[in-house]
């Protein structure tokens, strides 16, 4: 199994959103290093949700329903998708900063390439993430 975080703005599609949706197809990626990874993306991968922009925080875990397939949103280029379902929220949402405190996570991708959408997670951040989650 392998690890993962998407990040998305709140005030776009929202954790609430996510988990009173069901699920959701994870379209709309437009870089070449996401993607990939969506394209790495396995089912039952657990996925880390976090919330960009505003509030900054991981929030919950989801996990991977559905392998990569054609971006339906996609007009042109060769783009992907995959199905994420809710799991379960964190207790307290895991901010950033506190991120970047943690010396078990300094190497953690969302710190080194704060801008990709969709990036893997080692088991140990993954773990270390959960725990600071409650």
């Amino acid at each position: 199994m392998k690890h993962w975080l998407v990040k998305q703005e709140p005030s776009a599609y929202s954790w609430d959103d996510f988990v009173r949706d069901g699920g959701t197809s994870w379209t709309g990626v437009r870089n070449y290093t996401a993607r990939n990874n969506l394209r790495a993306m396995q089912t039952g991968d657990d996925v880390l949700f976090y919330h960009s922009v505003s509030d900054k925080a991981v929030v919950g875990i989801a996990t991977v329903a559905r392998e990569a397939y054609p971006d339906s949103t996609a007009s042109d280029g060769d783009w992907s998708a995959v199905d994420l379902k809710p799991k379960r929220a964190l207790k307290t949402p895991v901010a950033l900063d506190e991120i970047k405190r943690n010396p078990k996570l300094k190497r953690m991708a969302l710190l080194r390439l704060s801008r990709l959408s969709v990036q893997p997670v080692t088991a140990e951040e993954f773990r270390e993430i959960v725990r600071m989650g409650g």
